[in-house]
């Protein structure tokens, strides 16, 4: 029997594989699934806590594998959608995770913003602190921030939308979320930034992630689909976003 493609956990749809090799594989996380301590149980959209789980539990699609072992390499927020990578090794673990802290993994976004930019391309470089205010919120703090940077380019309008390549250079907590709302259009439907847009479901999905293998140096390029992320808001899905 073929092994599945996606990542098959109990009460919620197969989370589809987009790359796998030797040392990773890339899912296209869907939106609500937290990534937090494996220690922290607090709740059931727990995803690594969930794999380890079916790992341990022996579940086909990670027994046809072989795996004993799956660990985020890097985070996306909740309710943010694509690309995340995963590593097969505590070594791997810590290769790639060394790759995103030095800088050396391309990342695109699309997100999507009710309000229209002033400016068809721009670069932030605001930098970033955690709110001493409220937990789990970032804020601008030129002084004890760390560095930042992000680079955006309007990809498509629609009457009331914008979608928006957002490339961020460094990997800050909330980053997009931050630089978009500062830019003064934040994601539609992100509460903690902006506000509620209707009924319209939180614009983010991370669409693009390359980068050298560390191990094999051959470059790696996962891309996850974004054709129907874009029929939700009414764009075109036309080539100007690269994935399809």
């Amino acid at each position: 029997m073929a092994r599945p493609n996606s990542i098959e956990l109990p009460d919620c749809k197969p989370i589809r594989i987009l790359y796998e090799d030797r040392t990773v594989i890339a899912a296209d996380k869907p939106p609500g699934w937290m990534l937090v301590p494996d220690t922290w149980q607090r709740t059931s959209r727990n995803l690594q806590a969930a794999i380890t789980s079916s790992i341990a539990g022996g579940d086909f699609w990670a027994r046809s594998r072989g795996l004993k072992f799956l660990r985020y390499v890097h985070r996306l927020d909740a309710d943010t959608s694509g690309v995340l990578l995963f590593a097969k090794s505590p070594g791997a673990v810590e290769s790639l995770g060394e790759m995103f802290e030095t800088q050396r993994m391309e990342k695109m976004y699309l997100a999507v913003t009710a309000v229209e930019p002033r400016e068809m391309e721009w670069t932030c470089r605001l930098a970033l602190a955690p709110d001493p205010q409220r937990v789990a919120r970032m804020i601008v703090d030129e002084e004890n921030g760390k560095p930042s940077e992000t680079h955006f380019r309007v990809v498509e309008k629609i009457p009331g939308l914008t979608l928006i390549e957002c490339q961020p250079v460094t990997g800050r907590t909330h980053q997009i979320r931050v630089h978009l709302a500062e830019s003064g259009c934040p994601i539609v439907s992100d509460e903690l930034y902006g506000r509620r847009t209707g009924r319209l479901e939180f614009g983010l999905r991370a669409a693009r992630l390359a980068y050298k293998d560390p191990f094999t140096r051959m470059p790696v390029e996962i891309i996850a689909p974004v054709k129907y992320f874009l029929k939700d808001y009414g764009f075109s899905a036309r080539g100007d976003a690269r994935p399809t």
